[in-house]
């Protein structure tokens, strides 16, 4: 039977938690929804957290609020809660102090359902991939090097923990400047970096033998670094990624090949914006991502990324989802923190701003979207162009947009100017006309998987269909 919730005397924890976020108590206060006077007695103990106010902290600082007290009765009050507020079920969710009766009166029933709603969950989840694997003409299981790379990503969070803390280490002791990584391949590995020769060279060549690293001079300084940073991780890692790809597991030799090269990535990142530094500053900066690729020397996209991995446990930064569309729609990069999942493969919803970003670079757009089910997102998004460096060569075209849950918008720069209280601000958005039930999309390309259509021929509406 799961203990009771019990009264919790917290006001170290409290203290603690408000001082790294660097909050008065004023602004702590009206983000738990407490008054200054209540707040000052809890972190003095002079009143214990209610239920109310723990939830509160849970949901106000989720990425830094872990709960004190960790026995069961502690963990199920919070599971219930989060099963009680599915943004699907049409009541609001009942009170804290409810849920934590429920908990007491029947712990059974309140197990149950916190296990039926994990289940839903993951029965959307799979529902996804059959409807991924359907776009691709696979069958379920069937899927290409590429994509087992992408899921195990996914189902590793995003966050490679032996690679992250190790390339923190290395990115803590190189020297200020933009030579730095160019330096330390050449006097620690005696690594020449070369010119590249010919009119199509690679972005990036390594001779093992020689010790020549060739890299396209047409590419941005960041893009540069970048490419220096995965070579010194290839070197300096090696035994790290060699764990990590011992224990994956991929079932073929291109899979595991592409994932030394994603590992390797992964690891450029973390050197370059080394995850203390760079959680603390987006923090202290409200994630504004232009202010953070001049800090670290970084290029928009490498930002927007680096922020989707924060998920270290007992640091964790704020829970971002990142992608990357080209000008065809097709989503070539996919990472997410929060409960937005995008399709694996072909394209994204044409409601998203970022497809709308592409078409025009350097200018960052702003969006309030909401999923069918109502869970709303506030999402930047920015068209970039990579030059080719030659007439002869199409730059690259794209956009990257990265977003987070409307209750991390207060920590999101971007949301400052959205409204987020009108129920009419938001665009609907979906995952994909195969498994999205809004019935009056205008730009639905299909109908849903399953429904059956009605059409009738004296009638044309923006969709000439209809489903039950």
């Amino acid at each position: 039977m799961a203990r009771p919730v019990r009264s919790l005397y917290a006001g170290a924890r409290v203290r603690v938690l408000r001082a790294q976020l660097r909050l008065s108590q004023t602004v702590m206060a009206e983000r738990l929804g407490i008054s200054v006077s209540y707040l000052s007695q809890i972190e003095t103990d002079g009143r214990p957290l209610t239920a109310a106010v723990a939830l509160a902290l849970a949901a106000a600082f989720p990425t830094d609020w872990t709960g004190i007290d960790e026995d069961e009765g502690a963990r199920l009050l919070a599971g219930l809660a989060e099963a009680a507020a599915e943004p699907l079920l049409p009541e609001p969710p009942p009170e804290p102090e409810v849920l934590a009766r429920a908990i007491e009166q029947q712990p059974d029933l309140a197990r149950r359902f916190v296990a039926l709603h994990a289940a839903w969950r993951r029965a959307e989840d799979q529902l996804q991939r059959l409807d991924d694997a359907y776009d691709t003409g696979a069958p379920s299981g069937g899927r290409l090097p590429w994509d087992e790379v992408r899921d195990w990503f996914h189902d590793a969070g995003n966050y490679v923990d032996l690679i992250d803390t190790a390339a923190e280490a290395i990115g803590a002791t190189l020297e200020p400047g933009p030579d730095a990584l160019a330096e330390r391949l050449r006097t620690r590995h005696r690594i020449t970096l070369r010119a590249p020769t010919g009119d199509t060279p690679p972005l990036r060549s390594y001779d093992p033998v020689y010790r020549i690293l060739t890299l396209d001079s047409a590419q941005a300084p960041e893009s540069r670094a970048f490419q220096l940073a995965h070579q010194l991780a290839r070197i300096e890692l090696a035994n790290e990624i060699d764990v990590v790809l011992a224990r994956a597991s991929l079932p073929s030799t291109e899979a595991t090949r592409l994932l030394t090269v994603g590992l390797a990535n992964y690891a450029a990142g973390a050197i370059l914006m080394p995850y203390e530094l760079f959680r603390s500053e987006a923090r202290r900066v409200r994630h504004d991502i232009d202010r953070l690729r001049r800090r670290f020397a970084v290029s928009f996209e490498q930002a927007c990324h680096r922020l989707s991995t924060l998920q270290r446990p007992g640091a964790r930064g704020t829970p971002f989802f990142f992608c990357r569309v080209d000008m065809a729609g097709n989503i070539t990069k996919r990472h997410s923190a929060t409960r937005l999942q995008f399709a694996r493969f072909g394209g994204a919803c044409p409601l998203w701003i970022m497809h709308e970003a592409v078409a025009i670079p350097d200018r960052i757009l702003i969006q309030l979207a909401e999923m069918p089910e109502g869970t709303r997102y506030v999402v930047a998004a920015k068209g970039l162009v990579k030059e080719s460096g030659s007439f002869a060569r199409a730059p690259r075209r794209y956009a990257v947009a990265l977003g987070c849950e409307i209750g991390e918008a207060a920590d999101f720069v971007y949301a400052d100017h959205l409204d987020l209280t009108r129920a009419d601000a938001a665009t609907p958005i979906g995952v994909s006309c195969r498994i999205c039930p809004r019935e009056d999309c205008e730009q639905r390309a299909f109908p849903p998987s399953g429904r059956a259509i009605r059409v009738d021929p004296e009638r044309r509406d923006i969709v000439p269909y209809r489903f039950d």
